[in-house]
């Protein structure tokens, strides 16, 4: 066997080994990439090639920084800076020679993650009139809807709050991107598809 093969192996052995341990951490709750399944196979398959983040055609792609552990180099979507677009045909997905990121033909196959709404600092919730995550959303009228009602206690003025389908979300992030809401904090985030995982079996 080839010196060559002999260090590729060991190589692959080392990735899938950093995956397991680091996904086993509970450190899981970055933002990855359409097509990518649990954090764990995720972590087992990426060699951080990059090849998905030179394909993504917004640039929504960046490597995991010094503060990822394990999981350093490998892709994340910073979704307030830039968000995924969901490109029908996925160029991310096609470029990844190891199938970390896979099985994804149609938007509403993707499961990045939820979008979550902060109820107290979302400015929807305090009577002003805003719609911007709602408007924005690829899966309008699917992922996010509008409730229309009166404010509590006040007979005059409406509430027009943004409502999340937590089974058509796909997390992609493009209502973070847009919030007019940051200071101190946006209104809106995604819950990475990992994160929620570790809450449900927590």
């Amino acid at each position: 066997m080839k010196l060559s093969s002999i260090i590729a192996g060991l190589s692959a052995a080392v990735v899938a080994f950093q995956g397991v341990a680091y996904a086993a951490r509970g450190q899981a709750s970055l933002l990855r990439p359409p097509g990518a399944q649990s954090e764990q196979d995720f972590l087992s398959r990426c060699i951080k090639c990059g090849k998905c983040i030179e394909a993504c055609p917004y640039l929504a792609l960046s490597p995991a920084r010094d503060d990822a552990g394990f999981a350093v180099g490998t892709p994340v979507i910073d979704a307030r800076a830039q968000a995924c677009r969901l490109c029908e045909d996925f160029p991310c997905v096609s470029a990844c020679p190891t199938g970390a990121l896979r099985d994804i033909s149609a938007r509403s196959e993707v499961r990045m993650g939820v979008a979550v709404i902060d109820e107290d600092v979302c400015i929807a919730f305090q009577g002003m009139r805003c719609e911007v995550c709602y408007r924005t959303c690829p899966l309008i009228d699917q992922a996010i809807h509008i409730d229309y009602r009166l404010r509590e206690g006040d007979a005059i003025h409406s509430v027009f709050a943004p409502v999340i389908d937590e089974d058509a979300c796909v997390g992609c992030g493009l209502c973070v991107e847009r919030c007019v809401v940051d200071d101190p904090v946006v209104a809106i985030r995604i819950a990475p598809a990992a994160e929620r995982a570790e809450q449900a079996s927590g």
